[in-house]
Protein backbone atom coordinates (compact mmCIF):
# COMPACT_ATOMS: atom_id res chain seq x y z
CA UNK A 1 0.00 0.00 0.00
CA UNK A 2 1.24 3.43 -0.95
CA UNK A 3 0.45 6.79 0.63
CA UNK A 4 -1.61 7.89 -2.34
CA UNK A 5 -3.83 4.81 -1.92
CA UNK A 6 -5.01 5.75 1.60
CA UNK A 7 -8.62 6.82 1.96
CA UNK A 8 -10.43 8.29 5.00
CA UNK A 9 -12.59 5.84 6.94
CA UNK A 10 -15.36 8.36 7.59
CA UNK A 11 -16.92 10.50 4.94
CA UNK A 12 -16.25 14.19 5.42
CA UNK A 13 -19.61 15.95 5.78
CA UNK A 14 -20.21 19.65 5.97
CA UNK A 15 -23.14 20.86 8.08
CA UNK A 16 -26.15 21.96 6.12
CA UNK A 17 -26.33 25.74 6.27
CA UNK A 18 -29.87 26.83 6.86
CA UNK A 19 -31.31 30.31 6.95
CA UNK A 20 -29.16 31.52 4.11
CA UNK A 21 -31.87 32.03 1.59
CA UNK A 22 -32.10 29.75 -1.36
CA UNK A 23 -35.14 27.82 -2.38
CA UNK A 24 -36.75 27.32 1.07
CA UNK A 25 -38.91 30.41 1.13
CA UNK A 26 -40.00 32.72 3.96
CA UNK A 27 -38.20 31.36 7.04
CA UNK A 28 -35.70 29.15 5.21
CA UNK A 29 -36.22 26.09 7.44
CA UNK A 30 -35.79 27.90 10.79
CA UNK A 31 -39.35 27.52 11.96
CA UNK A 32 -41.11 30.70 12.93
CA UNK A 33 -39.73 34.13 13.65
CA UNK A 34 -38.15 34.82 17.00
CA UNK A 35 -35.18 33.84 19.18
CA UNK A 36 -34.62 30.44 17.58
CA UNK A 37 -34.67 31.91 14.11
CA UNK A 38 -31.62 34.08 14.83
CA UNK A 39 -28.00 33.16 14.34
CA UNK A 40 -26.05 31.99 17.39
CA UNK A 41 -29.16 30.77 19.17
CA UNK A 42 -28.56 28.51 22.14
CA UNK A 43 -30.98 28.43 25.04
CA UNK A 44 -29.55 27.50 28.43
CA UNK A 45 -31.03 24.44 30.11
CA UNK A 46 -33.65 25.34 32.71
CA UNK A 47 -32.14 23.10 35.41
CA UNK A 48 -28.92 25.16 35.35
CA UNK A 49 -30.84 28.28 36.41
CA UNK A 50 -32.51 26.36 39.25
CA UNK A 51 -29.18 24.97 40.49
CA UNK A 52 -27.63 28.43 40.51
CA UNK A 53 -30.34 29.67 42.88
CA UNK A 54 -29.63 26.98 45.51
CA UNK A 55 -27.39 28.07 48.38
CA UNK A 56 -24.08 26.29 48.51
CA UNK A 57 -24.03 23.81 51.35
CA UNK A 58 -20.80 24.04 53.29
CA UNK A 59 -19.22 20.64 53.74
CA UNK A 60 -21.77 18.88 51.58
CA UNK A 61 -20.16 16.27 49.39
CA UNK A 62 -17.26 13.85 49.28
CA UNK A 63 -14.99 15.21 52.02
CA UNK A 64 -17.73 16.39 54.37
CA UNK A 65 -16.01 15.34 57.60
CA UNK A 66 -12.79 17.07 56.56
CA UNK A 67 -14.44 20.39 55.75
CA UNK A 68 -16.92 20.56 58.64
CA UNK A 69 -14.55 19.22 61.32
CA UNK A 70 -11.29 20.43 59.82
CA UNK A 71 -9.81 21.33 63.22
CA UNK A 72 -10.74 18.06 64.87
CA UNK A 73 -8.01 15.43 65.07
CA UNK A 74 -9.08 11.83 64.78
CA UNK A 75 -8.08 9.55 67.64
CA UNK A 76 -6.54 6.20 66.72
CA UNK A 77 -7.59 3.31 68.95
CA UNK A 78 -5.09 0.69 70.15
CA UNK A 79 -6.04 -2.29 72.28
CA UNK A 80 -3.98 -3.79 75.10
CA UNK A 81 -3.69 -7.09 73.25
CA UNK A 82 -1.78 -5.32 70.46
CA UNK A 83 0.59 -3.66 72.97
CA UNK A 84 1.19 -7.07 74.59
CA UNK A 85 2.17 -8.53 71.20
CA UNK A 86 4.46 -5.70 70.06
CA UNK A 87 6.24 -4.27 73.11
CA UNK A 88 8.62 -5.93 75.57
CA UNK A 89 8.47 -5.53 79.33
CA UNK A 90 9.86 -2.16 80.46
CA UNK A 91 9.26 -0.40 77.15
CA UNK A 92 7.74 3.04 76.86
CA UNK A 93 4.57 3.38 74.82
CA UNK A 94 3.96 6.77 73.23
CA UNK A 95 2.47 7.84 69.91
CA UNK A 96 5.99 8.06 68.43
CA UNK A 97 6.96 4.53 69.54
CA UNK A 98 3.64 3.22 68.24
CA UNK A 99 4.42 4.74 64.82
CA UNK A 100 7.98 3.39 64.95
CA UNK A 101 6.69 -0.14 65.67
CA UNK A 102 4.04 0.22 62.93
CA UNK A 103 1.11 -0.23 65.32
CA UNK A 104 -0.41 3.01 64.01
CA UNK A 105 0.45 4.94 60.90
CA UNK A 106 1.56 8.57 60.88
CA UNK A 107 -0.83 11.15 59.44
CA UNK A 108 0.94 13.83 57.43
CA UNK A 109 4.29 12.88 58.99
CA UNK A 110 2.99 13.41 62.53
CA UNK A 111 2.12 10.89 65.20
CA UNK A 112 -1.66 10.79 65.65
CA UNK A 113 -3.61 11.06 68.91
CA UNK A 114 -3.81 7.61 70.44
CA UNK A 115 -6.32 6.13 72.84
CA UNK A 116 -5.55 2.82 74.51
CA UNK A 117 -8.54 0.61 75.21
CA UNK A 118 -8.77 -2.30 77.64
CA UNK A 119 -9.58 -5.08 75.18
CA UNK A 120 -7.26 -8.02 75.79
CA UNK A 121 -4.90 -8.85 78.64
CA UNK A 122 -1.50 -7.41 79.48
CA UNK A 123 1.23 -9.00 81.58
CA UNK A 124 4.18 -6.73 80.74
CA UNK A 125 5.30 -3.64 82.66
CA UNK A 126 4.78 -0.81 80.22
CA UNK A 127 5.16 2.93 80.67
CA UNK A 128 2.44 4.82 78.85
CA UNK A 129 3.14 8.42 77.81
CA UNK A 130 1.06 11.04 76.04
CA UNK A 131 -1.83 8.70 75.31
CA UNK A 132 -5.47 8.78 76.23
CA UNK A 133 -6.41 5.70 78.24
CA UNK A 134 -9.74 4.13 79.09
CA UNK A 135 -10.51 3.26 82.71
CA UNK A 136 -10.39 -0.50 82.14
CA UNK A 137 -7.03 -0.21 80.33
CA UNK A 138 -5.65 1.97 83.14
CA UNK A 139 -6.64 -0.64 85.75
CA UNK A 140 -5.09 -3.50 83.75
CA UNK A 141 -1.81 -1.63 83.15
CA UNK A 142 -1.43 -0.68 86.81
CA UNK A 143 -2.32 -4.25 87.85
CA UNK A 144 0.51 -5.55 85.62
CA UNK A 145 2.93 -3.11 87.27
CA UNK A 146 3.06 -0.50 84.54
CA UNK A 147 3.02 3.29 84.84
CA UNK A 148 0.94 5.94 83.22
CA UNK A 149 2.48 9.37 82.64
CA UNK A 150 0.01 11.99 81.52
Amino acid sequence: MQLHELKPTSVKKTAKRIGRGGKRGKTSGRGMKGQTARAGNSTRPEIREQIKKLPKLRGHGVNRARTVNSGKEAVVVVNLARLEAVFASGDTVSPKTLVANKVVSATSKKAPLVKILGTGEITKKLTIENCQISKSAEEKIEKAGGKIIK
